[in-house]
């Protein structure tokens, strides 16, 4: 995995894991409200500039995506997006001042192993919490981990719930379930700022 830095060509055929903090890690995604916010921001620039996501988590101070730009380069995308966000959260909690840490962390995802364990690392965000927000995975509303566990649940336009079960070793079964076992089963490490993260649950 090689990190996405200003000065570095983005590769366009990646996916990458990208993760937005609130400013001091305050917690900038607290409400239903703001989860719906966040995700219509989401929905409002794949319209414009389409790209696919393979996993995401919403938590209460920062977000995680597996996400790959299908047009425009991921810097634009993710700078609409916290735009968009940005400008809902400053009216709706008449706040001045900047919501997000000045840059955001991403790192290219280069393997099929890689995806596996970054997605579930993205998905298994709610319960390595010091305290964990959930009991359940597919409890979490703000995650695509519920997507996966039923695939009757409409999933948003820009997440593929087809590529990660094909990627499942043996003897895992070629399954969107099998994948949440995977999920369930391993606790996986990521390349991110290390921590352990203590905040309280958003608004189910």
């Amino acid at each position: 995995m090689n990190e996405l830095t200003r000065k570095r060509a983005f590769n366009p055929n990646s996916y990458y894991h990208v993760i937005m903090r609130g400013n001091n890690r305050q917690p900038i995604f607290r409400t239903k409200e703001d989860m719906f916010e966040l995700r219509r921001a989401f929905l409002h620039v794949h319209h414009r500039h389409p790209f696919t996501m393979l996993a995401f988590c919403f938590m209460t101070n920062h977000f995680h995506l597996l996400i790959k730009a299908d047009g425009a380069p991921l810097h634009k995308i993710m700078a609409l997006v916290n735009r968009r966000y940005s400008d809902s959260y400053a009216k709706r909690h008449h706040h001045i001042g900047r919501i997000y840490q000045k840059r955001f962390f991403a790192k290219e995802v280069d393997s099929r192993l890689g995806l596996l364990v970054v997605s579930s690392y993205i998905h298994r965000n709610p319960i390595e919490t010091k305290v964990p927000m959930v009991e359940h995975l597919k409890d979490y509303p703000y995650s695509s981990f519920p997507l996966y566990w039923d695939a009757e649940k409409p999933a948003p336009p820009f997440l593929d719930r087809e590529l990660l079960k094909d990627l499942l070793p043996p003897p895992f079964e070629k399954t969107n379930e099998a994948y949440c076992q995977y999920c369930l089963a391993y606790k996986q490490v990521a390349e991110e700022d290390p921590h352990e993260e203590e905040m309280e649950p958003p608004v189910m």
